[in-house]
């Protein structure tokens, strides 16, 4: 053989070693739908693992990561301008990302931070109204005959469709909206779909206003996270007013939508809350499925794109704190609900809690992962909770992985009110925090504070996360009933590694002592965003977090944590604390001497996992840093300082051969934006 040949012959071979040695990460990428180096998602992929294998910066890299530029979102709204929930995505060359309260979508040189294009929605009046308007987390993105086009939600619930290269409006799509400024194309009024064959809407009976909206008296939409493209169909989530404000029983229910990708044509609709003849339709008594709603899905989804299901996490019917108009199970609030995406049925569904009466909405992505449980593989699908509890699920048929049982929990003694006899919950994996608050978590640096702790706490009702609320002017002699627990919430996601199963879960611990206090010398009336006109018996009322003694925590650390959670055994590997304990606690004169380098307390991390690293922040109310740390031990590789604190996105790509790392950036001392960093 020929000099030539035998180099040839040898090119060869090491292609086809290459090849065979990446084809798992590649097989695994095309499933999740997001080639190499990419990030296309909100959550990175549509699995929504907030993870990426690209790995040029590694243990032994990590603290050579410099500023390669900085992006400031205060040019996109007043301060503070939120980019505060966006997490961008990189696309085909282009990074992206909605900004302020207007939620302008930009588009962005992932080399230098330079704005390519922008587009920002004319102003309506239902707009002004949005309660979510700078909650924006991004935006989603599909081909359409081998264009990229670039989906976003507004806060006045419009769905844009625009050429991802130029920021133009695509022809031919959707409808024009009689509105001045807005395009002659390439946008859908979603609303008219939405109150289409709704009751109260139906018996409106006066012409619909495309600039208000929907009439106050029957409630309000608006968005928060970007929609989800699966085979062709545009998914749409939605976002009402926060439970906790609410004190009027009327609102539209955050029904499911479909669109078709390639014209925005409308497809589907599911019913979130269920019509007579509809699944679940039982589980609503006194006719309240006739006039109230809400069970928005205000979290990201995700998708299996071969079994053609999106995931929908979703919230609580109206009003968090009380039930009483609304008895019974409330299907599909607080749920986890498969939906074929061609037609919008159900596959399946699974309820975490029964009438939510504790603000526990589902706040992450359902992640989903392919698992070997018992030496069997699984497809499965995650569903992290408020509560800490961890429900994981054969995502093509909705069977628990592992038991889930119905225990029985305490019943509301508030006038009126109807909570569920039993709740479910996992037998695995464990929360990752404690449920209740027993004596063994009790603070105990010293015998006089763990003293003090317990005389605090009997005054009170404790228990796990369904202790119910009591009312004002209850002739119970405690305090207030507490209910203890904690795991994650929006501002926190959970990061999953497809490679090795393992989920990290971010989490703090809180002991909610709140009572409800009467709807009609609590209705907030001069509140622009109250809507429907029936005020309840009883709405949110004084109290909050429980505090133990000396203005210490009640409880003892960790205070902030992130936890390893290998998903094919369902048991905790590790935990490592996330920041440092505030000055009240650090400096605290009791604790002189104590030792609290594991206490954490910067507050729930953000994190994402790349090659062999899990990346970390310190918490919202840490320091501006992030840390590199070993992805199967939990053990600290490196720390990098940060313009100013990390917040909600977090991510990573490959751009020119070059690895980038994206953190959100903000605080009460600098205004939002995004930094991006780089190997030198």
């Amino acid at each position: 053989m020929r000099a030539h040949q035998i180099r040839r012959w040898q090119l060869s071979v090491a292609l086809a070693l290459a090849v065979l040695i990446a084809w798992p990460a590649m097989a695994q990428a095309q499933e999740r739908q997001n080639p190499y180096g990419e990030w296309r998602y909100q959550s990175a992929d549509a699995w929504g693992t907030r993870y990426s294998p690209v790995d040029q910066v590694t243990a032994e890299n990590f603290e050579d990561l410099e500023v390669a530029w900085l992006w400031r979102g205060d040019n996109f709204g007043p301060i503070p301008a939120s980019t505060s929930r966006s997490t961008p995505t990189y696309i085909d060359g282009i990074l992206y990302t909605v900004s302020g309260e207007r939620r302008t979508v930009v588009a962005m040189d992932p080399a230098t931070g330079e704005t390519l294009w922008t587009y920002r929605e004319p102003n309506t009046t239902r707009w002004e109204r949005s309660m979510r308007a700078s909650y924006g987390k991004g935006v989603a993105y599909d081909e359409v005959d081998g264009r990229g086009v670039i989906y976003i939600i507004t806060p006045a619930f419009f769905l844009h469709a625009l050429d991802a290269k130029t920021g133009h409006h695509l022809e031919n799509w959707g409808e024009a909206v009689p509105l001045p400024g807005f395009p002659e194309s390439g946008v859908v009024d979603m609303l008219p779909d939405l109150l289409a064959e709704w009751g109260p809407w139906e018996n409106w009976n006066e012409p619909y206003d495309p600039d208000f909206g929907i009439p106050v008296e029957l409630g309000y939409i608006t968005s928060s996270s970007p929609p989800i493209v699966v085979n062709g169909t545009v998914v749409i989530g939605n976002s009402a007013e926060q439970g906790y404000n609410q004190s009027r029983a009327e609102n539209i229910p955050g029904d499911i939508l479909g669109y078709d990708a390639r014209n925005g044509d409308y497809k589907w609709k599911f019913h979130v809350v269920p019509r007579p003849g509809e699944f679940g339709h039982d589980t609503w008594l006194n006719d309240a499925w006739q006039y109230t709603g809400d069970i928005s899905s205000w979290a990201p989804l995700s998708a299996d794109y071969e079994l053609g299901l999106v995931y929908i996490p979703t919230n609580p019917p109206t009003i968090d704190y009380f039930g009483g108009f609304r008895p019974g199970d409330n299907l599909y609030g607080t749920s986890t609900i498969a939906l074929d995406v061609e037609t919008g049925e159900r596959k399946w569904h699974f309820q975490t809690v029964h009438n939510d009466q504790w603000n526990y909405d589902l706040p992450n992505v359902p992640i989903i992962a392919d698992l070997t449980v018992d030496g069997r593989e699984v497809p499965a699908v995650i569903q992290n909770t408020k509560q800490g509890m961890i429900f994981a699920f054969n995502r093509e048929t909705g069977e628990p992985i592992w038991p889930i049982e119905e225990r029985e929990v305490p019943e509301s003694v508030v006038p009126g009110n109807w909570t569920a006899p039993t709740q479910p919950f996992p037998t695995k994996p464990e929360p990752v925090e404690t449920l209740g608050l027993p004596d063994e978590r009790l603070i105990d640096f010293t015998p006089e504070l763990k003293a003090e702790a317990q005389e605090i706490l009997s005054r009170y009702n404790v228990g796990g996360p369904y202790m119910p609320r009591l009312h004002v002017g209850n002739d119970l002699d405690v305090t207030a009933n507490v209910a203890c627990s904690g795991g994650v919430n929006i501002t926190h996601p959970v990061s999953m590694d497809p490679s090795t199963g393992i989920m990290y879960v971010s989490s703090n611990m809180g002991c909610s002592a709140g009572l409800v206090a009467p709807g009609p010398e609590n209705d907030a009336a001069d509140d622009p965003y109250t809507t429907g006109t029936t005020i309840v018996d009883w709405v949110r009322g004084p109290g909050g977090r429980l505090n133990g003694p000396q203005g210490l925590p009640i409880f003892k650390p960790p205070y902030s944590r992130v936890t390893a959670v290998d998903m094919n055994t369902g048991e905790h590997l590790w935990w490592v604390p996330s920041g440092q304990p505030a000055a009240r606690i650090a400096n605290h004169p009791a604790l002189a001497g104590v030792d609290l380098s594991r206490a954490g307390g910067g507050g729930p991390a953000i994190s994402m996992v790349m090659g062999d690293l899990l990346v970390m922040s310190d918490g919202g109310r840490g320091e501006a840093v992030i840390h590199g740390v070993n992805k199967r031990t939990g053990d600290r590789i490196g720390t990098v300082e940060l313009p100013a604190t990390g917040q909600y996105g977090m991510m990573t790509y490959l751009h020119d051969d070059k690895q980038y790392v994206v953190v959100q950036i903000g605080g009460s001392q600098h205004p939002s934006g995004l930094v991006a960093l780089t190997l030198p």
